[in-house]
C-alpha cells in the first residue's frame, strides 16, 4: 500500500523540473501577469479566472504566482492609509505565506487535482468527491474573513459532476475568493463555466524565454533550438523529450526517409527495437508522439513549405517528400490512420516493435508516391 508521501502529484512538472510551486521565474507571460495585475489594482478582481494555453507554458506557476500574490495582501483596502498599488506579482522569498505554500501549511489555498484510488493509482479525472472540499473551505472563508484561493489543475479534467459543483461555486462565489482555473482546452469545460471566468491566455514561449525556462527547469540541453521546434514552444513537452532522448529519436525517424527510395531497414528495425517489452512503455510512447508530430511537419511543409529545422538536415527531407499541398493532405490523412491504429494496438497489447515497424513501412509507401 502506498502511503501518502509515495503518492504521484498529479500537477507535477516532467522529469526532474521543479513543481509550479517552487518554480519562481514565469517566462514569457507578461501580458497574462499584467493583466491580472491590473484588475487588481483597479479593484476589478473577477472571482474566477481561467488560465489557458497549451500544455507546459507556465500556466500552472502563474496560478501559484497568484495565489502567493493574493494570500500575501490584506483583503482590507485600507482606506486613506492603504499602501501603494503593488508593482508586480512577485512576493519577496521571506515572507511567511511563502514559507507557509512551500510547507503544505497555508490555510487560505486549496488545490483540487485528481486523487488517487485505493491502490495508490492517479484517477482519470477529478471527481465529485474532490470538488465537495469547495464548500468546506469556502465556510471557513466566511469564519476567517480573509483571502482563499482556490486552484484547479487542470480543469478541463473534471468529469461531468465535478463540472456541476465547480459551476454552483462561480454563481455564488464568498467574498474575497478566487478561483483559478488551469486549463489546457478550454473548450472541454461548460460553456457556463467559461462564460464566469475572465480569460488569461497563455502563449507558446520562443527564444531566450524558453532557453530560459528550459535551464530553470534544469535541462542543459545542448540544441535549446531542436527542443523549442519539437515541443512547439512548450517547456513542460521540452522537458519531456529532454528526459526521454525525443531529439536523438526525432533525427532517427528524420533520417529513415532522407535515403529514400531506398529505405534503411536495420534502422528501421533498430527504432522498432527500441519500443519493444513492457520496460520500454515510456520509449514506446514517446516515439508514437514523434513519428506523429513528423508527419505533421510534412504536412505543414507541403502547403507552407519546410520551417525551423528540429535536427539538422530535416528541412531537405520534408521538402523533398513534402512538395506540394496534394501531399500535404495525404500525409495529414496517414497520420489520422495511424494514429487511430497506435491507439488501439495499445489498447488491445499489439507488439509495439511491429506497430512502430508498420508504421515506418506506410510512410515509405506513401512518401514514395511523391518521388
Amino acid at each position: 500500500m502506498s502511503t501518502t508521501e509515495d503518492l504521484a502529484e498529479p500537477d507535477a512538472a516532467p522529469g526532474g523540473a521543479p513543481h509550479p510551486r517552487e518554480t519562481r521565474i514565469l517566462y514569457g507571460q507578461d501580458a497574462a501577469e499584467a493583466a491580472f495585475l491590473d484588475a487588481f489594482n483597479a479593484g476589478r478582481l473577477h472571482h474566477g479566472w481561467m488560465l489557458a494555453g497549451p500544455r507546459g507554458v507556465g500556466k500552472a506557476t502563474l496560478a501559484w504566482k497568484i495565489a502567493r500574490f493574493l494570500l500575501s495582501q490584506s483583503a482590507d483596502d485600507g482606506g486613506m492609509f492603504a499602501p501603494a498599488p503593488p508593482a508586480s506579482l512577485d512576493t519577496p522569498e521571506d515572507h511567511p505565506v511563502v514559507r507557509r505554500l512551500r510547507g503544505g501549511a497555508e490555510g487560505g489555498l486549496l488545490v483540487i487535482r485528481r486523487g488517487h484510488d485505493d491502490r495508490g493509482n492517479l484517477r482519470r479525472d477529478i471527481t465529485i468527491d474532490v470538488m465537495r472540499r469547495l464548500q468546506g473551505f469556502f465556510g471557513l472563508s466566511a469564519a476567517s474573513g480573509g483571502r482563499r484561493v482556490v486552484i484547479i489543475d487542470a480543469a478541463d479534467e473534471m468529469n461531468a459532476n465535478a463540472a456541476n459543483a465547480l459551476l454552483k461555486a462561480l454563481e455564488e462565489p464568498p467574498a474575497h475568493a478566487t478561483l483559478l482555473l488551469v486549463a489546457h482546452q478550454p473548450s472541454q469545460l461548460l460553456p457556463t463555466i467559461r462564460s464566469r471566468c475572465r480569460t488569461l491566455p497563455l502563449t507558446p514561449l520562443a527564444g531566450a524565454e524558453f532557453t530560459g525556462a528550459l535551464a530553470q527547469a534544469g535541462v542543459t540541453e545542448a540544441d535549446s533550438a531542436a527542443l523549442m521546434e519539437l515541443s512547439n514552444g512548450s517547456v513542460g513537452t521540452a522537458v519531456a523529450l529532454a528526459e526521454g532522448g525525443g531529439a536523438e529519436i526525432y533525427a532517427q525517424i528524420t533520417a529513415l526517409f532522407a535515403g529514400l527510395p531506398r529505405l534503411d531497414r536495420p534502422a528501421a528495425l533498430a527504432l522498432a527495437e527500441q519500443a519493444a517489452g513492457r520496460a520500454n512503455d515510456a520509449r514506446f510512447a514517446l516515439i508514437l508522439t514523434l513519428f506523429d508530430l513528423f508527419l505533421s511537419r510534412l504536412a505543414r511543409a507541403g502547403i507552407l513549405g519546410p520551417g525551423p529545422e528540429a535536427v539538422p538536415g530535416e528541412a531537405a527531407v520534408l521538402a523533398r517528400l513534402a512538395p506540394h499541398d496534394a501531399a500535404a493532405r495525404a500525409y495529414a490523412a496517414l497520420a489520422h490512420r495511424l494514429g487511430a491504429r497506435a491507439r488501439h494496438g495499445r489498447a488491445v497489447n499489439l507488439d509495439p516493435a511491429a506497430l512502430v515497424l508498420d508504421m515506418v513501412l506506410q510512410t515509405e509507401a506513401e512518401a514514395l508516391k511523391f518521388l
